[in-house]
């Protein structure tokens, strides 16, 4: 599966934007979902992940309540929905897929990204 990440851009603190991650291919249902982010100096982490059917969604507790991950498997398209959003969360976000099972939050475990998009907070 071949996966593109937009919806980024520069956002006040408090503000909110959407990501969106379109997929290629018949297959995106069968693949659980993440996204990851990377901020400037820092390794890449895990933000958030989805099961197939979009049911089970799971979280990094530092944006629990703030961000809110969804998928559309009719339109092969995952979201990220960023709310409250703090300068902390300033990074290139990616969207993932991977063909294992649970909710894997090390990017090793991920078998296909897209190429990120940034998310920039202003304070």
């Amino acid at each position: 599966v071949q996966l593109q990440a937009f919806g980024g851009g520069l956002v006040q603190a408090g503000g909110s934007l959407r990501l969106s991650c379109a997929a290629s291919g018949r297959t995106f249902s069968t693949y659980r979902m993440g996204w990851f982010r990377q901020a400037p100096g820092k390794e890449r982490e895990f933000v958030a992940a989805i099961d197939w059917s979009g049911s089970t969604t799971y979280y990094t507790d530092s944006v629990k309540g703030r961000f809110t991950i969804s998928r559309d498997n009719a339109k092969s398209t995952l979201s990220l929905q960023l709310n409250s959003l703090k300068p902390e969360d300033t990074a290139v976000y990616y969207c993932a897929a991977t063909a294992g099972i649970g909710f894997p939050t090390s990017s090793t475990l991920y078998n296909y990204w897209g190429q990120g998009t940034l998310v920039t907070v202003s304070s």
